[in-house]
């Protein structure tokens, strides 16, 4: 029988009765017998080339509009990735692939090189030119206010990882032990109030504030309202002058806030790449849901690189169908927003590091710019010295 939740969507699926039982319902599934290719739902890149190697990249969206952006901009010696995670509407998601990039690329040729300082300065000139859109737009359309993005960007260069975060979408390494066993090492820190150190951070933040955090139908949320504790946008909790009216319940705090109660400064970290890391997954928080860092990193290590990206997507939405009780392929005929109840947006990036391509300079890469969900792949300008 269908879930509680499976219940709220069986008016678009056919009767339980007439489903047929997949071929292959055991955890042995070959998830190329799903019929990926048949959801409409799904874009993919199957295997393109970058300066240090490979990637692929799917997503899938699941919203009304799609609320997950993405991009891939490959330079002759680097290579940029970025996810962005949007809630609240599409716009702070959207910004930020038009905009964070090209911050980014302002700053590394003022510099000559790729920096923490640089990408954190990248963040913040993002963060302050969304809300200077959300100032413009406020008196029109003041639900802009709670419009936010979590944003994970890669920048792979000169032998390095660079990564900064905000939100809970996740980077994942897959490295070689020395049983030559696949191990997966998360990278950056979910910034997500499910997690006990994150709701400490907070009450130490807001000593004032006994309601900071609160428990919200099982789920801690801060100010009862949101999971993720840092993200671009979401001005209404970052600035009292966007505070929302009572006309707005979802987004309504009983009083104004004093300072920010979400902050927009990055987790960074650096490093240098070994010769036993094999690849990097960088997702929203869609995948994580559904695998572990543990499952995921085995999925791509154990099949061909050729469509891993929507191998690893398929995986995920195979199991959050079977949590729903919904037969995978009856899933994928859901509608968008429909599709919702089921799984949020997942997009994924998988990035592998090739040590050949490491120590050959002289070899010539396309220089391209791919953007999720979009069919159209441009030149990339990620070159900066």
């Amino acid at each position: 029988m269908f879930s509680s939740l499976g219940k709220s969507v069986s008016t678009c699926l056919r009767p339980l009765s007439q489903y047929a039982r997949m071929n292959k319902d055991d955890d042995d599934n070959d998830n190329d017998s799903f019929g990926g290719d048949d959801d409409a739902l799904v874009w993919s890149r199957d295997l393109e080339k970058h300066s240090h190697g490979e990637f692929s990249f799917a997503v899938v969206q699941a919203n009304a509009v799609l609320e997950d952006q993405s991009q891939v901009e490959t330079g002759r010696k680097a290579t940029f990735v970025g996810v962005y995670d949007g809630h609240g509407g599409p716009e702070a998601s959207k910004y930020i692939c038009d905009h964070l990039f090209l911050h980014l690329l302002k700053n590394a040729r003022e510099k000559g090189t790729i920096s923490q300082d640089t990408l954190k300065s990248a963040f913040s000139e993002t963060e302050n030119g969304f809300l200077s859109l959300v100032r413009r737009a406020y008196g029109i359309r003041p639900v802009i206010a709670a419009v936010g993005s979590c944003c994970l960007v890669g920048v792979i260069w000169n032998g390095k990882l660079y990564i900064a975060n905000l939100g809970d979408s996740r980077a994942v390494m897959g490295y070689l032990d020395r049983s030559n066993k696949i191990v997966a090492e998360q990278l950056t820190k979910d910034h997500n109030a499910s997690i006990e150190d994150v709701r400490k951070e907070l009450r130490i933040l807001h000593p004032e504030d006994s309601q900071i955090v609160v428990m919200k139908q099982g789920v801690w949320r801060i100010k009862g309202i949101i999971q993720v504790s840092r993200s671009i946008g979401d001005a209404y909790l970052k600035r009292p002058e966007f505070s929302l009216d009572p006309s707005f319940p979802r987004f309504h705090l009983p009083e104004p806030i004093r300072q920010p109660v979400l902050r927009a400064d990055p987790t960074v970290i650096t490093r240098d790449l070994q010769p036993n890391d094999k690849f990097f997954i960088f997702a929203s928080d869609g995948l994580w849901e559904h695998l572990t860092n543990q499952e995921a990193v085995e999925i791509v290590h154990n099949y061909p690189r050729l469509g891993i990206a929507k191998r690893l997507l398929i995986h995920a939405m195979d199991k959050a169908a079977r949590k729903r009780n919904i037969p995978y392929d009856e899933m994928t005929k859901l509608d968008r927003g429909v599709r919702r109840h089921v799984h949020d947006d997942i997009t994924i990036v998988v990035t592998f590091i090739d040590n050949e391509v490491l120590d050959n300079n002289k070899t010539s890469l396309p220089e391209v710019s791919v953007r999720g969900f979009v069919d159209t792949v441009g030149p990339s300008n990620f070159n900066f010295t």
